[in-house]
């Protein structure tokens, strides 16, 4: 409030952001990193380094550091946080960069490495996951995607899912209800799921309405 009583808004005091509808409190995601036993420091921001595509990504300051460790912290999360909070990757780092003032500086936060995270590690075994893994490189993004590489570590979320179903309805005449894609989020796993399930049902077609008897 100023002295002639008018109301200045200048901004919001709090981190609350809204991603693909939901209200997000990029706080409580930050204190629920840095519960994990080997986090000391977390901080959470949505980047959009593809434009039209905004995703949550994490960054902590490990006690230790390895290969496994970003996706161990997101399986943590997982059984902490609801899907949309869950941050789409997590990069550890040794220190944040800071301003000359001190402070966090988010601009300079590295962006997350797509190419590494997305090496194949074996070939598909079969046709079915040849295409379910091209399904995977066409929606996230990726020139490749191995069989054992899951949708959501590689920057899957659930609008993606969405699409990812419809891709594969088209590609294999399969339906892909998107709580299998979450209980099997690698093409290898979503081969052996999508064995037995129904034929997908039919697209639709146009049609002339009938006329009206009289």
């Amino acid at each position: 409030w100023t002295t002639t009583g008018e109301l200045q808004f200048v901004g919001r005091a709090d981190e609350q952001i809204k991603l693909r509808g939901f209200r997000i409190e990029l706080g409580d995601i930050e204190a629920t990193l840095t519960t994990h036993p080997h986090i000391t420091q977390a901080t959470v921001l949505v980047r959009e380094d593809t434009p039209g595509d905004q995703r949550l990504i994490a960054y902590a300051i490990p006690t230790h550091n390895t290969d496994e460790l970003g996706s161990s912290v997101r399986e943590f999360l997982r059984g902490k946080l609801p899907d949309h909070m869950v941050p789409a990757a997590v990069l550890t780092l040794d220190a944040f960069p800071l301003t000359v003032n001190g402070k966090l500086d988010r601009r300079a936060l590295p962006a997350p490495d797509q190419a590494r995270r997305s090496a194949v590690t074996r070939e598909p075994a079969n046709e079915r996951e040849a295409t379910i893994c091209a399904a995977f490189a066409e929606v996230l993004g990726l020139d490749t995607v191995g069989p054992d590489d899951s949708f959501f570590d590689l920057g899957g979320h659930s609008l993606l899912a969405t699409r990812l179903a419809s891709r594969i309805r088209s590609a294999l005449g399969t339906e892909l209800p998107l709580r299998t894609l979450f209980e099997a989020p690698t093409p290898a796993a979503l081969a052996e799921r999508l064995k037995p399930a129904k034929r997908a049902r039919p697209s639709l077609r146009s049609v002339k309405r009938p006329t009206e008897a009289g």
